[in-house]
């Protein structure tokens, strides 16, 4: 099942099953959507369900919020993660804030999806991953879609969610073809084992996920057998899972397309330490993203974000420095 096909199944079975769930945003309707997640919606549910909107990203979440407040499931799509920077004063200082403020009387069940990450030669404007700053916010949740069986199981767990989710994809996934698993008992919070192993815990998130999966066929070839661990929810961190894995491997590799400093990977890094310190034989590495606006140039482009030939040369290069 295409990426884009499983969000498109989530957003199609939770309008059919409640009449309270419509979307939102620029293009969603009779276009289908910038990346053809809601295509076929806009004939199916008419315009009072699958509604257009003007290029105008506070005003898609500031509506979302007062549908939400009025009973709605909204799902408000930003094109890309980089035009909510526009958006933010109501997803954080609205969204985020309203159930805490009325004393619980009031809830936000609001879904924002947006795309981010570096895909290709879009530039600086374009191209940043702001994970971090909505997971940095108290009142959001963050889940962070990297295969198609999460897209179709997070997005529906998080259009039923009675508070404001952030939903993150990635536009290098919307036509990848992937694997879909059905799955009992879905816990859209719960991190993903993608590969067991004893010598070495990867964890990692969204696009990086392929690359690590890409560089851990070099690491074997080098004898290190690594367990690889897909966060899904960047907000809570499912610090359990990530644990029982160190303890087992005594070491860890963080790898993030978003910049290193204040990135994610410094909270990831952050929780090990306090709940796995002394599980470890070695300091946490952290393989991120160069702390400079994305160029567009594609080799400079290709130099600012980890890939698979980095993520192995680091590993081996902290590995020997580290002598384990």
């Amino acid at each position: 099942m295409l990426y884009r096909e499983a969000l498109n199944k989530a957003i199609d079975e939770s309008m059919a099953a409640d009449n309270s769930v419509v979307i939102l945003g620029e293009d969603v309707g009779r276009y289908g959507g910038s990346y053809r997640v809601s295509e076929g919606l806009f004939s199916k549910y008419g315009e009072k369900r699958v509604i257009d909107t003007p290029i105008a990203e506070l005003s898609i979440v500031g509506n979302a919020i007062g549908m939400a407040i009025a009973g709605l499931r909204p799902i408000a799509e930003i094109m890309t993660a980089n035009f909510s920077l526009l958006a933010m004063d109501q997803i954080i200082n609205h969204a985020s804030k309203f159930r805490y403020m009325s004393g619980g009387k009031m809830t936000i069940p609001l879904t924002i999806r947006m795309p981010g990450g570096v895909s290709r030669q879009l530039a600086a404007q374009h191209s940043e991953n702001y994970e971090t700053l909505y997971s940095s916010v108290p009142g959001l949740i963050v889940l962070a879609a990297s295969n198609a069986t999460y897209a179709y199981y997070g997005l529906k767990s998080a259009i039923f969610m009675n508070d404001p989710v952030v939903f993150l994809e990635h536009e290098l996934l919307y036509p990848m073809d992937m694997e879909f698993k059905e799955i009992k008992n879905f816990d859209p919070f719960k991190a993903e084992v993608v590969k067991e192993g004893k010598d070495l815990t990867i964890i990692t998130y969204l696009k990086m996920r392929y690359d690590v999966l890409e560089a851990q066929k070099a690491l074997q070839k080098a004898g290190i057998d690594a367990e690889i661990i897909d966060l899904n929810s960047l907000r809570p961190i499912d610090i359990e899972t990530i644990a029982k894995s160190i303890k087992k491997t005594k070491k860890c590799v963080i790898v993030e397309e978003d910049h290193k400093t204040g990135g994610m990977g410094a909270e990831i890094a952050a929780q090990i330490m306090e709940n796995c310190f002394y599980d470890l034989d070695a300091p946490v590495l952290r393989i991120a993203g160069e702390d400079v606006p994305i160029p567009y140039n594609r080799k400079l482009e290709l130099l600012s974000i980890p890939t698979p030939e980095k993520i192995v040369k680091k590993i081996l290069k902290w590995k020997a420095e580290n002598g384990i």
